[in-house]
């Protein structure tokens, strides 16, 4: 069985808009998504517009549909998608949940939502090293200074962790956790305190924006954020896309759901590869390929055969 995998954001880079594969379905997907947001969609990639969350975000969504429509088009269509924070609506995209027009306006109103809510002063800290029960251990110890509450944002694998908060709080908790016995403790590129309660007000005003799109009972699998778990119904997806801003992601429960329902070779959309290094590390039954890596035509062909070796 084929999975997607769709990155979250910090996954971004310089000109990855123009990497993607010159093939037709992304062209058609670029110009899709130009004549939905009204944009130069080329120009979201750019040092200068990857300081703003809103390019980030809808660029990320528009490379993610890309690849995914143009291995379709291969004939390489996924059963089963899971994205990563805003990775999450292209996969819903991808399995036939919600239509690509929409999910950009529903990301474009996300990313505004999350940038208007702190726009500067916040962002994240990836923590590698520490079980998620030693680094809620720390937490617990420094929120006893209030203005250094810090928030678990993703549990990406079991010692691979992801906090958000204030930058005077990350940085206070990069050291208590270096002096804890993390591995690595760093800031990422990425501005709004994702996957936590400070987005509590902005994720309920996504969840009212989404009521005006259209939802639709999922054709493949789409694994949601939350709870790591398959979700089967349109109004559970629209849920999971409109409050993940909100809530932990999950996402190496989410993985663990993929491999156990039967999905052994996994493709992850541009740009990066951490997600296909995440895979790579605690799944080596699973076949695990980043598509920004290897030119569009390996690509579709070493799919091709690692699903029929099964």
């Amino acid at each position: 069985m084929l999975g997607l995998l769709f990155p979250g954001q910090g996954a971004q880079s310089e000109g990855f808009l123009h990497r993607l594969p010159q093939h037709r379905a992304v062209q058609d997907t670029l110009a899709e998504a130009a004549d939905t947001l009204d944009v130069d969609v080329l120009t979201l990639d750019s040092s200068e517009a990857l300081n703003s969350t809103v390019a980030v975000q809808l660029g990320l969504t528009i490379a993610g549909v890309a690849i995914a429509r143009a291995l379709a088009d291969e004939g390489l269509t996924a059963q089963i998608s899971a994205g990563l924070s805003v990775g999450a609506y292209p996969a819903a995209v991808s399995c036939g949940a919600v239509a690509f027009r929409d999910a950009l306006r529903l990301v474009r109103r996300r990313a505004q939502l999350m940038e208007t809510a702190y726009p500067s002063g916040y962002g994240l800290a990836a923590v590698s090293g520490l079980s998620e029960h030693q680094v809620e251990t720390l937490v617990a110890q420094q929120g006893a200074e209030p203005r250094h509450r810090v928030y678990i944002g993703n549990v990406n694998a079991p010692r691979q962790i992801v906090m958000a908060g204030a930058n005077e709080a990350l940085d206070a908790f990069i050291e208590r956790a270096l002096a804890a016995g993390a591995r690595k403790a760093t800031r990422l590129e990425v501005s709004v305190p994702s996957h936590c309660e400070l987005l509590a007000h902005a994720s309920d005003e996504l969840l009212a924006y989404s009521r005006e799109l259209r939802f639709e009972r999922p054709g493949g699998v789409y694994i949601g954020n939350r709870g790591g778990r398959p979700l089967y119904t349109a109004e559970a997806i629209r849920d999971d896309l409109a409050t993940n801003m909100r809530y932990t992601v999950r996402w190496f429960d989410a993985l663990t759901a993929m491999q156990e329902m039967g999905a052994h070779v996994l493709v992850e959309a541009p740009p990066g590869q951490v997600l296909t290094d995440i895979v790579k590390e605690h799944f080596s039954q699973v076949s695990a390929l980043a598509a920004g890596a290897l030119p569009f035509d390996r690509l579709v062909g070493t799919v091709g055969r690692r699903l029929e070796r099964g």
